[in-house]
């Protein structure tokens, strides 16, 4: 679980909230399914006008990488390649064969096959590369799902808030009612923009992260097979691989 997500999100409800009764007024004051359906509604209408339906479907399918990491821990994965360049030391790289069924990421899966069929490792950095390089253009429409919903929700929220306001118009004989009538106008605005803020906008930037450090990993996995190919010592290939584990901030990535 990535506590970030989940403590960003809970701060930010409890702001918005906090600060509201604190003003004197109460969560029935912005609960409003119309205005709701209003927004998401709209929005969910105008970004499948905008991307094909595979697309939309596989981002709201991925939604759920920004609060869960689902990858393989980059450790074990530095740990398993140098099992395997050990064993291919002594035993030969073909001997790696035997270990192709407990690999579970397909990609280094893939890249090991390559290299127990004897494929040079130019080929086989060629040809992951390549792999890399789709995978990459499809995985970065994912993101631009949630930036376009992020686009398009404040001005659906607007258009719920006009809607909110025709209703009020017609209303006018009651003036008691208008000033309620144009409060409850608003929320859609409301919902618009704190969607879009909070949970679009964020949602786009943290799948990116989990795209880059996936591409990472990925490449490490590449640089691993191609060094147990070219017999680097194993204590040489964990060393290289470690270096992998940090980005420019030091961090390892989870």
């Amino acid at each position: 679980m990535d506590f970030a997500s989940v403590g960003g999100v809970l701060l930010a409800i409890v702001g918005i909230v906090g600060g509201l009764m604190i003003e004197g007024g109460s969560i029935a004051q912005i609960t409003q399914p119309t205005a709701m359906m209003i927004v998401l509604g709209g929005t969910m209408g105008a970004v499948m006008l905008q991307f094909p339906m595979n697309i939309f479907l596989a981002a709201l399918k991925q939604f759920m990488r920004v609060f869960f990491s689902t990858g393989t821990s980059s450790e074990s994965i530095v740990v398993q390649l140098v099992a395997f360049a050990v064993k291919a030391r002594k035993s030969g790289i073909v001997s790696l064969d035997a270990d192709l069924r407990s690999v579970e990421d397909p990609f280094l899966k893939q890249a090991l096959m390559l290299a127990v069929d004897g494929t040079e490792p130019a080929a086989v950095r060629q040809i992951m590369r390549l792999e890399l390089e789709n995978r990459a253009e499809g995985e970065e429409r994912i993101p631009q799902v949630f930036e376009s919903a992020g686009g398009f929700a404040p001005t659906v929220g607007i258009i719920g808030a006009v809607i909110g306001l025709i209703q009020v118009m017609q209303r006018l004989d009651n003036i008691s009612a208008v000033g309620r009538g144009i409060a409850t106008a608003f929320v859609a605005t409301i919902y618009g923009v704190g969607l879009a803020n909070l949970v679009f906008l964020p949602a786009a930037g943290k799948l990116r992260i989990r795209q880059q450090e996936e591409q990472m990993v990925n490449e490490m996995m590449l640089e691993g097979v191609i060094s147990i190919q070219e017999g680097m010592n194993p204590r040489m290939i964990e060393i290289k691989l470690r270096t992998f584990l940090f980005n420019g901030k030091g961090r390892e990535f989870e």
